[in-house]
């Protein structure tokens, strides 16, 4: 399975992750031509190869046209013409901080007769806004990929209710304006794009790294850092407050993860890594690098085919000591743990303390089905507590056939590939067929492993 892995060492923007995912492999051509498929006009893109901490990254900047600046300086009239009324509506805000997607500073970056998007002039209190409903209609109207369009559409989606929260207000109302900009939806869109141009189907992350201590200026005042749409946008998901003062991870960098990652990878976790990028952030900081790191890769595919190895995944090891409890229980708990889930079960005799003979049950569980396990063995035996942990295992690979034996079609286990393949009986087939014919078991087992393993 082709996997995104986001490396948050200092924080994630929408640029950032544009950046890197073009930097691991996404082509910027291609990238380009299907946002032309939006209905947006008046910008134009950049490309720049840049350094932070020493490592080669990818900066990526949305430009304004001067037909695009004309549009958004009419706009921004016609809404001093027209005074908001900041009480109907929730706003997201523009900030200013250290990976601004809509404020770009690098000298030499922009083409001539382009303006940055944060250059136009601003207007205190009039913004140029676009309600969720909008940029909805903006992105379905397109001719982008119905997977691209629905991925896109999750990041606003993720971003409109955790604003609707922050602002105590229903998600239909909310209207952007920093993520309403143009670059902002570049940023997401080309997000969704780039994801499909890699054949990504899954996104991990490490801990989200937010700054804290410092404040950002929005134009509806000062604000705390990490914003709380951000915060919002990360709850229950793993963050590391950190020292630094600027705004590491924003609402789009926080949106992309909310609506798109499926946690948190674990270090256990076996991955085969196939591209690495970098995405740059907009400023240096002394003893961090500023970037964004992603790898594209695979996990949970089979590897080692010499070997018969498949390889390997991770599992969850649930066991209790017992000395005070009914020998004829056992078998009951270990039926209901197998039909509950578990991928095995079995008791180990000890000694325990005070010299007394007691059972050591161990269950070997998938990680979706530990909690439920657990929470079985707390119900249906008499232990007072259950340990857990967490083990990699590597597996011969195996699979059902049916081979032909001197009884007839029978289906055995093929275990391995190549010279080290070989092929296991049923127990149960075995079962079956000495109760039918009335046969010794062993003497049945015996024949159906000489007969399938014959060639």
């Amino acid at each position: 399975m082709k996997i995104a892995y986001l490396d948050i060492i200092s924080g994630i923007s929408g640029d950032m992750t544009l950046g890197a995912l073009v930097h691991a492999g996404a082509s910027f051509d291609a990238l380009r031509d299907e946002l032309r498929k939006l209905p947006l006009e008046g910008y134009e893109m950049t490309l720049t190869r840049v350094h932070r901490s020493m490592i080669a990254t990818i900066k990526i900047d949305v430009l304004l046209t001067e037909a695009g600046r004309t549009e958004e300086l009419a706009v921004r009239e016609s809404l001093t013409e027209a005074p908001h009324d900041h009480t109907d509506h929730a706003h997201t805000h523009t900030h200013t901080h250290s990976h601004a997607s809509h404020v770009h500073t690098h000298g030499g970056q922009t083409d001539s007769g382009m303006v940055p998007v944060g250059d136009v002039p601003a207007m205190p209190h009039r913004h140029v806004t676009r309600a969720w409903s909008d940029i909805r209609a903006l992105i379905e109207q397109s001719v982008l990929s119905a997977r691209v369009k629905q991925r896109a559409l999750d990041i606003f989606s993720a971003l409109a209710q955790a604003e609707a929260q922050v602002h105590g207000c229903a998600v239909d109302d909310v209207h952007f304006h920093e993520v309403g900009a143009v670059d902002s939806i570049i940023d997401i869109v080309g997000t969704a794009i780039c994801l499909e141009l890699l054949g990504v189907e899954r996104v991990y992350t490490s801990a989200v790294r937010t700054g804290s201590g410092g404040h950002i200026d929005t134009q509806h005042g000062v604000m705390p850092v990490p914003a709380p749409a951000t915060l919002e946008l990360l709850r229950g998901y793993p963050i590391e407050l950190t020292d630094v003062p600027f705004e590491l991870t924003t609402p789009t960098g926080a949106a992309i993860i909310a609506a798109s990652s499926r946690g948190v990878m674990r270090a256990s976790e076996l991955l085969s890594i196939d591209a690495i990028g970098y995405g740059a952030g907009s400023k240096e900081y002394p003893g961090l690098p500023n970037v964004l790191r992603v790898l594209i890769g695979s996990i949970g595919e089979p590897f080692d085919n010499e070997s018969g190895m498949d390889a390997g995944d991770t599992v969850t090891i649930l066991e209790c000591s017992i000395d005070d409890m009914n020998p004829e229980v056992y078998p009951w708990v270990m039926e209901r743990v197998l039909e509950a889930g578990a991928l095995d079960c079995w008791t180990q005799s000890v000694v325990m303390k005070k010299g007394r003979p007691g059972q050591v049950l161990t269950v070997l569980a998938p990680l979706e089905a530990a909690d439920v396990l657990q929470d079985l063995l707390l119900r249906e035996t008499s232990s007072l507590g259950v340990r857990r942990h967490e083990v990699r295992r590597r597996k011969l690979h195996r699979e059902i056939e049916t081979v032909d034996t001197r009884y007839g079609p029978i289906r055995v286990k093929r275990i391995g590939t190549g010279e080290r393949m070989r092929r296991v009986p049923e127990f149960e087939e075995c079962r079956r067929l000495a109760g039918e014919l009335n046969l010794p078991l062993l003497d049945i087992y015996r024949s159906i492993e000489h007969d399938s393993n014959r060639d």
